[in-house]
């Protein structure tokens, strides 16, 4: 009697963990839908976007194209900022984080470009250094010579931070 007691116990437990698991899998597509809508409709979008995604704790492979499309179509470089860095963390996302990074390298300002520089883990130094010494931005350049002198491939912060040398990870950047 007590094995008898006991399996249904594990069984009722299955029963119930497989619940939760469904009712977050509906969360998840719910939440999926209202933000590929936003994607879809609203311009400028992507930066609401992607925080409603962190909130809901992730997404459907649409909601993720939804957004790299909306980004696209707005030429939005923050937007792209922020969904390169998602992606980078994330490999088997169905978008293309070299796009992303592009973008930010070829229409971000020089705050995005200096903040893909230590965020990316290998970052296009020579693009991003390319743009930077283009600007004529005194600041900017400054910032990346210093960077690059203590950092000479361009490897990411999180790179430096497991080698022992420290260094900020640059928070999320102001949208448009």
């Amino acid at each position: 009697m007590n094995n008898q007691a006991t399996e249904q116990q594990n069984v009722q437990k299955e029963a119930t963990e497989q619940a939760a698991i469904e009712k977050r899998r509906e969360h998840l597509k719910n939440e999926s839908t209202r933000i590929i809508e936003i994607a879809g409709n609203e311009p400028y979008s992507a930066l609401k976007c992607i925080h409603q995604l962190s909130v809901a704790g992730g997404a459907t492979e649409a909601t993720y194209i939804a957004i790299e499309q909306r980004i696209v179509a707005d030429q939005d470089s923050a937007g792209a900022y922020h969904l390169a860095l998602l992606a980078q963390n994330t490999p088997d996302l169905p978008i293309d984080a070299r796009q992303l990074i592009e973008m930010v390298v070829n229409k971000g300002d020089n705050h995005q470009r200096l903040a893909l520089l230590k965020n990316l883990l290998l970052p296009p130094v020579d693009m991003i250094k390319e743009q930077v010494l283009a600007s004529n931005d005194g600041d900017a350049i400054g910032l990346m010579n210093a960077y690059l002198q203590i950092n000479p491939e361009g490897y990411g912060s999180q790179h430096m931070l497991s080698s022992g040398q420290s260094d900020q990870i640059v928070p999320l950047s102001p949208g448009n």
